[in-house]
């Protein structure tokens, strides 16, 4: 039993199982440029933070040392994270048509909470995108899964820790 709960646990973390990013051709040029600037600039300054650091003398009592140490290891931390993204996204592709037909990554909507009466105006992007306080909400959520696929005029159904919050779908854009 352990052997095969070892082996179970060891497939889930292989490389080729890795987690697929869905960005837009903007975030993906976006997390380009940021790699280049971790890379080249900022690698840099880290560098030179340490170098600085270790002409204070002893190594042991030099909190200067250590913080351009910490300071390193999260550069590299999300040097390997933004490449990790880079490696594993799909680029959402932008339809030719105009995009009223459903919901799907990329689509724009416009619901209306049933409960309060209100009409609120949703993006729906990759999980690495999403940015829930100015309405740009990730196909992952609760909401985001919810809402794809669905056409205007369907009621949409989100189960929240609170309960259930019903919307209804007024429109689609692309």
């Amino acid at each position: 039993m352990t052997t095969v709960l070892w082996l179970y646990i060891w497939k889930g973390v292989r490389s080729d199982m890795a987690k697929e990013f869905k960005l837009t051709m903007e975030r993906m040029k976006e997390l380009q440029d940021e790699l280049t600037y971790l890379k080249t600039v900022r690698e840099k300054e880290v560098a030179e933070l340490i170098k600085e650091a270790r002409s204070f003398g002893d190594l042991s009592e030099n909190s200067e040392y250590d913080e351009a140490k910490t300071e390193q290891g999260k550069l590299y931390s999300r040097i390997a994270e933004v490449q990790n993204i880079l490696e594993n996204c799909v680029v959402i592709e932008e339809s030719t048509d105009d995009g009223t037909g459903y919901v799907r990554i990329g689509s724009t909507v416009t619901v209306l909470d049933k409960e309060f009466n209100e009409e609120e105006v949703y993006k729906i992007v990759g999980s690495q995108e999403a940015d829930p306080m100015n309405g740009v909400i990730s196909e992952d959520s609760p909401f985001g899964k919810a809402l794809l696929g669905k056409v205007p005029g369907d009621d949409v159904v989100v189960d929240a820790p609170s309960g259930s919050v019903e919307y209804k779908l007024l429109k689609v854009e692309r």
